[in-house]
């Protein structure tokens, strides 16, 4: 069951293992959970998660910046993680930033920890981010959040 303010979006069934460019996150195997305010029901966040080959993988998480330092993104990361659980998952998985605040350290206190990427799926995902010179920005890692 999804908490208070959440709802589920979608369920995608297009096949495919690279990850999605913004004109195709919606097609990709997966689901979006979207937050909203309960006093207006203003949109505040989502968050993104693709499922391919067994594998749930947090695409993307945005909070509003008018909404931001408020827990919602704690929240969307918490509801991800029961989707995924739900779903039949062990583990989320999610690759950002190290070293900025609101990345790395952010996903360590939601208890995702660094691990080696070790599938095929993440090693394409290292591979775009290399293609994309995403490493100009700062030290790429990937995390994994193991669901019990």
């Amino acid at each position: 069951m999804l908490p208070i303010g959440f709802s589920l979006i979608g369920c995608f069934l297009i096949s495919g293992r690279r990850p999605p460019s913004g004109a195709s996150r919606a097609s990709e195997p997966g689901y979006v959970l979207v937050a909203e305010a309960t006093d207006t029901g203003a949109v505040v966040g989502f968050v993104h998660v693709i499922e391919s080959d067994r594998i749930a993988h947090l695409e993307q998480l945005s909070v509003s910046p008018e909404y931001s330092r408020r827990g919602y993104g704690r929240m969307l990361i918490d509801a991800a993680k029961e989707e995924a659980r739900g779903r039949g998952h062990n583990r989320l998985t999610l690759r950002t930033y190290a070293d900025i605040p609101w990345n790395a350290p952010f996903y360590s206190q939601a208890g995702f920890v660094e691990e080696d990427p070790s599938t095929d799926f993440h090693r394409e995902l290292v591979h775009v981010e290399y293609s994309l010179e995403l490493a100009r920005y700062g030290r790429r890692v990937q995390m994994v959040a193991v669901l019990k």
